[in-house]
């Protein structure tokens, strides 16, 4: 806001704060304060204002207007903006560590309900990784992933790698040293899904465009690909190369009979089925009534991401292939480095949080985990995470304001796969979805602009 509009704005306010004080005293009764809420369309916020500012009293101590000197200390004040929140409790610092989907909206909940907070992440920019096959594939695609933390949050992001968190001080330890002290925390590290996985190792967002840039060209150097793994991933990384590379032979070897997520509808499983093999994508699956499918022997032995003509690979079926590149989408893991040392006791089996119905880590009311760092029965997606998010921060203010907390309910499965830019197969609250739909809603973008929406800036 420029100088003068802000003067301009203050001085409305503060017209409005007068007209109320029927004493000219500087302070508010209980009915003063009620017609000031009622002026400045705060009336959603009365109970809470009525608690904080009066209490038992029959006059606030003191309500401050925007823009004036902050009262002596020990005095309970409010900034009161037209159509505004109160401001954050004092003492109050909200430090989210990752930021992923789960974290730019953890992060961009607290900043529009003016709570202080520091958003931290390895990376100088957002990553929208459910893009991050298209990129893998399609030449200058990567470029579009990136959105810059700082010109969104300011000196609210800190980059840098956690080490670890001290629960008893309430310390965010950063590598280097530096410490981050948190009144509450909320952990949203991720799983590492991108391909390449080195991207999600941090840095600055030339670098990361480069190892993309790096592994298009080693798909366009092969003429045949195996992907190993056919869950979602693995089906929408088929479909991609399929899609971009039509005139490649493209096969997908899977341990199981059915392909992509095992929540999904059996019929939404099999139009992925049908779409691959639409594309010309060959599948190595397992038949009924066989329990598995094919796995590849000696896998972490064989040479991947990387085109090496004629690689021989075997299934522990026997069966032998020879492909010029071999892409692994399977062993996905939840990114526990930061937390794992200072929260060992709450570490489900695959190293995920356990968690209560509020998203809060066992043990701790003031940590909460939210996205794939959460132990929650369900599938692994952007999606959910943000819903984990909007809990957690509501938890926070809740808890403040001495309101029950919200607990987190997992419902009907929504999931969408983009079997490359011109089909896809999914299905809403558990309803399944037309391929055209699908099409038009996610493959043609990858939802990009919503993510450039949210942060509020303008895409490339």
């Amino acid at each position: 806001m420029e100088e003068a509009e802000h003067s301009r704005y203050v001085a409305q306010l503060k017209a409005e704060f007068d007209s109320c004080d029927t004493t000219a005293t500087g302070f508010l009764d209980r009915d003063e304060l009620t017609a000031l809420c009622g002026k400045l369309q705060l009336d959603a916020h009365l109970p809470l204002l009525l608690d904080t500012l009066l209490g038992e009293r029959t006059y606030s101590r003191h309500v401050k207007a925007a823009g004036e000197p902050a009262p002596q200390t020990g005095h309970i004040w409010a900034v009161i903006e037209m159509g505004g929140q109160v401001s954050s409790a004092e003492g109050v610092h909200v430090v989210v560590v990752g930021g992923g989907f789960g974290g730019i909206a953890a992060a961009q909940q607290l900043k529009s309900q003016r709570m202080d907070f520091t958003l931290i992440d390895m990376r100088d920019a957002f990553h929208h990784n459910v893009a991050a096959l298209r990129a893998s594939v399609q030449p200058g695609f990567a470029q579009r992933t990136f959105i810059p933390y700082a010109e969104t949050f300011g000196e609210s992001f800190v980059q840098g790698r956690v080490e670890r968190v001290d629960t008893e001080r309430q310390l965010v330890i950063l590598q280097g040293g530096r410490e981050i002290q948190y009144s509450h925390l909320i952990l949203c590290t991720g799983d590492g899904r991108a391909v390449p996985r080195e991207v999600q190792h941090g840095g600055v967002v030339s670098n990361s465009v480069q190892m993309y840039q790096d592994f298009v060209s080693q798909v366009q150097a092969a003429d045949s690909v195996l992907v190993v793994g056919g869950g979602s991933t693995g089906v929408e990384m088929a479909a991609e190369i399929k899609t971009e590379y039509p005139e490649k032979t493209v096969v997908l070897v899977h341990s199981k009979i059915g392909l992509a997520d095992s929540d999904l509808l059996p019929s939404v499983r099999q139009q992925a089925k049908q779409v691959l093999l639409e594309k010309g994508v060959q599948l190595l699956l397992g038949t009924w009534p066989a329990e598995h499918g094919h796995r590849v022997c000696d896998l972490s032995d064989l040479q991947l991401n990387v085109a090496h003509k004629n690689t021989q690979v075997t299934t522990d079926k026997g069966h032998t292939l020879t492909t010029d590149m071999i892409v692994c989408c399977t062993g996905l893991k939840v990114n526990a480095t930061a937390y794992a040392s200072s929260f060992n006791s709450c570490l489900a089996d695959n190293g995920a949080l356990k968690v209560n119905d509020y998203l809060q880590v066992e043990g701790f009311s003031n940590v909460y985990a939210v996205g794939d760092c959460a132990d929650i029965k369900e599938p692994k997606m952007a999606y959910h995470a943000g819903l984990h998010a909007a809990v957690a921060v509501s938890n926070i203010a809740n808890s403040l304001q001495g309101k029950a907390l919200k607990a987190y309910c997992t419902g009907n499965v929504t999931m969408l796969l983009a079997m490359g830019r011109d089909d896809g197969v999914g299905q809403f609250n558990g309803l399944r979805l037309p391929r055209y739909l699908v099409t038009l809603g996610k493959s043609r973008d990858l939802l990009l602009w919503k993510s450039w929406r949210e942060m509020n800036q303008q895409q490339p």
